[in-house]
């Protein structure tokens, strides 16, 4: 079983930053993919991004992209979301994926999930 751990949400200004970061642990296994996905109260959990096992691919969903990078670090196990010019609408829960199908753009359908981290953006 893998375990994820996101860390890095926190209260932020309108334009500021923050970088999410998820460590996973446990039965791991080289060549899978990782993301980012987020769910805000009373509303469906929608994809963020995702990158390939290598890192050497990535897509993101509209509203953030230009704004936020998805990155790997070399072993692979660790990913991060750096967010910049934040926006009130960014407020979320966001949960780290690993593993499961990606088929590029918004098609990832992960197989393990972080418990979520907070991302409250101040107007």
């Amino acid at each position: 079983q893998v375990q994820l751990v996101e860390s890095g949400g926190g209260l932020v200004q309108t334009g500021g930053s923050l970088r999410l970061s998820c460590a996973a642990s446990g039965r791991t296994w080289p060549n899978y993919p990782m993301g980012w996905f987020r769910q805000d109260s009373g509303k469906e959990r929608e994809f963020v991004a995702a990158v390939t096992w290598s890192g050497d691919s990535a897509s993101y969903a509209d509203s953030v992209k230009g704004r936020f990078t998805i990155s790997r670090d070399n072993g692979g196990d660790t990913v991060f979301l750096q967010m910049n010019r934040l926006k009130p609408e960014d407020t979320a829960v966001y949960y780290c994926a690993a593993d499961g199908e990606y088929a590029g753009g918004s098609d990832y359908y992960p197989t393990f999930w972080g418990q979520g981290t907070q991302v409250t953006v101040s107007s």
